[in-house]
């Protein structure tokens, strides 16, 4: 049984946000800091990424563990099973993993690179996901052989070092 009435549920839940969510906010403004520019809450896109870096072509998602289904199998699941509402948040939490699921396929397909972050990690762990990011960038700077700076030798020599990728 519920602990809050109708009422009081639908206030609690009214106050989830699907945009500019703190986890969002704060992974923007690490990113806007190191110079990065994205689009936010992207709606061309299949899924409408929480951060889409149009010039890289890397689709962002903030998850929210609850949400998304973090630790599905071993944690979250298991506990829903004993909760009086664990049916309903059991069906709702596959369907939100299966569209992440079907809309990383279609950004894929349009040759898109996909990320997802749990908030956890963005709250602790905000450095080592920029670094996730800019591998990333790194990546793709390489295989289409634009230039990067840590691509020239210590002379400061125009030439590239490692052409041949």
């Amino acid at each position: 049984m519920d602990v809050l009435t109708k009422e009081q549920r639908h206030k609690a839940m009214s106050n989830i946000r699907s945009k500019d969510t703190s986890i969002e906010v704060k992974l923007r403004k690490a990113l806007w800091r190191k110079g990065y520019r994205y689009r936010k809450n992207y709606s061309k896109l299949p899924g409408s990424p929480d951060i889409a870096m149009t010039k890289y072509k890397i689709a962002i998602f903030c998850d929210s563990e609850f949400f998304h289904g973090k630790d599905w199998e071993l944690v979250l699941k298991p506990r829903l099973l004993r909760s009086p509402k664990g049916e309903y948040w059991i069906k709702k939490i596959l369907r939100n993993m299966e569209r992440d699921a079907e809309v990383d396929k279609s950004l894929l397909f349009l040759g898109w690179t996909v990320i997802h972050f749990w908030g956890c990690d963005i709250n602790k762990k905000i450095d080592e996901c920029i670094q996730v990011i800019e591998e990333c960038i790194f990546d793709i700077k390489i295989q289409s052989h634009e230039p990067a700076d840590s691509f020239y030798d210590n002379e400061g020599d125009e030439t590239m070092i490692n052409q041949e990728v």
